[in-house]
């Protein structure tokens, strides 16, 4: 049995498993050899949470765990405080953009902040009105005001006041009309208004695309676009660290989007924004915040799209050339995801087995025998070396186990044996062959 499982997490693990995706919650209950990465993650943690800034590339194979392993930095990051965010990158969001694909990424950025207790995202209204609530608190206190007292409507320009006067303290680009609808979600907070608290909170998640309808909902002169998110995500960093969080993760996965942009120019761009975050935060431009890529090793290694395609970049990404199989360095920017071994995959599929149990309330007849016998099954097949991902292994694992709960009968040598490899991975490489625009 896998200890201090949740039903909801045990639900969450198998179903997104059997459907090839990568379970939002329970994670770390299915972690096998990636002691040593979290170990560097949690190292890289506490330099953040001292004021430090960092970026991590996460390369490997399709299906060697980069989706993985960015939902298990997001379990690590919540339970040493941290405000954490995930967004993929897709033709239709990126990091640079004139037409509203780099506000796009931003919005998918907020829409999915998450702490320790919403860990499934949409966390940005409790925030708010946690450090709201931080402001009243403060207030009342200076003002020698109880605390049910000052939430009057006579008070109510009292705090917009401190709210402001706190905002412009920890922002920088940007900062008064950031102020101004924090200002306004207040006046909604107090006043039950639900328009004017859900018109902020679209500012704030750069969903206005005219500066007049911004102006005539909240008065604000500005938006939130395409040249300016990056600053809107510095100003939140800002924020959640003054409201006592350790920093803000935010985990950029499907790098091979970038890779796939057509024409170089944008394609460079959007290296550029790259960069830009790598030297802000190594260069101590910012504090509290961790940037993760994910992407495979042809998004950072080709020469003509890759990373390795704009020079600065390159010489940044670098592998250390002291590093080996067997003697790695988790401290550097780059870090490469090693697929897992017979041994690690035989441990994964036992807890797997034991989750499914748990979740479907049965004891699938299957030994440990049986599954060594099921993975020489799947691994001597042909194209196994070269095809076969983990993410296979596990589908057909747990459609094995569904059969068999469904049908306590079934041959379970013959399931094995109709066992078949197919190759999953997208078609990269024909891209060189793609015509620069």
């Amino acid at each position: 049995m896998i200890d201090n499982i949740k039903p909801k997490e045990a639900t969450s693990i198998i179903n997104s498993l059997i459907s090839g995706v990568v379970p939002k919650i329970g994670v770390q209950h299915i972690t096998v050899g990636r002691s040593e990465e979290i170990n560097a993650v949690v190292a890289a943690l506490q330099d953040v949470k001292n004021g430090h800034s960092m970026v991590k590339f996460w390369i490997g194979d399709f299906g060697s765990g980069k989706s993985f392993m960015l939902h298990l930095l997001n379990t690590v990051a919540l339970k040493q405080k941290f405000v954490v965010a995930n967004a993929d990158f897709t033709p239709d969001n990126r990091l640079y953009s004139n037409d509203g694909k780099g506000v796009a990424l931003y919005s998918a950025i907020i829409d999915n902040i998450s702490i320790q207790t919403k860990p499934e995202g949409g966390a940005l209204p409790t925030l708010l009105e946690k450090w709201i609530e931080q402001i009243i608190t403060k207030t009342a206190n200076e003002n020698n005001i109880s605390l049910t007292e000052i939430r009057n409507e006579q008070y109510l320009k009292l705090i917009q006041s401190n709210i402001m006067k706190t905002i412009h303290e920890i922002t920088e680009v940007g900062g008064f009309d950031f102020g101004t609808v924090v200002m306004k979600y207040y006046e909604g907070y107090i006043k039950d208004d639900e328009h004017l608290r859900r018109s902020a909170i679209k500012w704030l998640k750069g969903e206005y695309r005219t500066k007049t309808e911004a102006k005539q909902d909240l008065g604000v002169r500005e938006i939130i676009n395409d040249l300016n998110y990056y600053d809107m995500l510095k100003n939140f960093c800002k924020l959640f660290v003054s409201m006592g969080y350790s920093g803000f993760m935010i985990n950029l996965d499907e790098a091979i989007n970038l890779y796939k942009i057509s024409t170089s120019v944008m394609r460079e761009k959007n290296y550029e924004k790259i960069l830009t975050i790598y030297n802000d935060c190594f260069q101590g431009k910012v504090a509290n915040l961790f940037f993760n890529f994910a992407g495979t090793k042809e998004v950072l290694e080709n020469e003509r799209r890759g990373l390795f395609s704009y020079s600065a970049l390159k010489s940044r990404l670098l592998t250390n050339k002291f590093e080996t199989l067997e003697i790695r360095d988790f401290a550097q920017p780059v870090i490469r995801l090693m697929p897992l071994d017979h041994n690690e995959i035989f441990v994964l599929l036992k807890k797997l087995k034991a989750i499914f149990d748990y979740n479907y309330k049965t004891d699938i007849s299957i030994s440990d025998n049986e599954i060594q016998l099921f993975m020489e099954e799947l691994f001597n097949k042909p194209g196994a070396s070269e095809f076969l991902t983990p993410r296979e292994v596990i589908r057909d694992f747990l459609n094995i186990l569904n059969i068999i709960r469904q049908n306590p009968t079934v041959d379970k040598n013959k399931l094995f044996g109709e066992l078949e490899i197919s190759d999953e991975r997208p078609d990269e490489v024909s891209l060189d062959s793609i015509e620069e625009l």
